[in-house]
């Protein structure tokens, strides 16, 4: 009987540590609620049978699930504002993509709209104005 009740002491301590390192909050809740069981059987092996069934009935039962609701709350909502962002995300992708088009279309109608003469004309004036560091002053036509 001690040696069982020495491996049950032993399991309620790899319980603590492992209920403070584990990093998913899911295992954390099954992790505590094999605590519950165990000091349960602990309660019930020390003759305290009313003991035990507190432990159990509100240690791995009720608060269980408590934590599970919640568990389950906390990622509906951090689903739901991750979905805001995401559409969010996609809205503004949309509008910049658009606008890029628009621009694109309009500096190929500027230069459809020009002679070949005149394209020519412009190209060697950035090309001068590159070589001579004079790139921000205004086009003289």
């Amino acid at each position: 009987m001690t040696v069982f009740m020495n491996i049950l002491f032993l399991f309620l301590l790899v319980c603590a540590v492992a209920v403070s390192f584990t990093k998913n909050l899911l295992n954390s809740i099954l992790v505590y609620m094999s605590f519950s069981l165990v000091m349960a059987l602990i309660w019930l092996m020390l003759e305290s049978p009313d003991l035990a069934i507190t432990e159990a009935a509100v240690g791995a039962g009720v608060t269980t699930v408590l934590f599970l609701v919640t568990l389950k709350k906390l990622y509906s909502v951090h689903t739901g504002k991750s979905r805001e962002l995401l559409s969010a995300q996609q809205d503004v992708t949309a509008e910049e993509t658009a606008a890029m088009q628009e621009a694109s279309e309009s500096m190929q109608v500027k230069e459809e709209g020009r002679t070949q003469e005149e394209q020519a004309a412009f190209a060697s004036e950035q090309n001068a104005a590159a070589e001579t560091g004079e790139e921000g002053k205004p086009d003289e036509h």
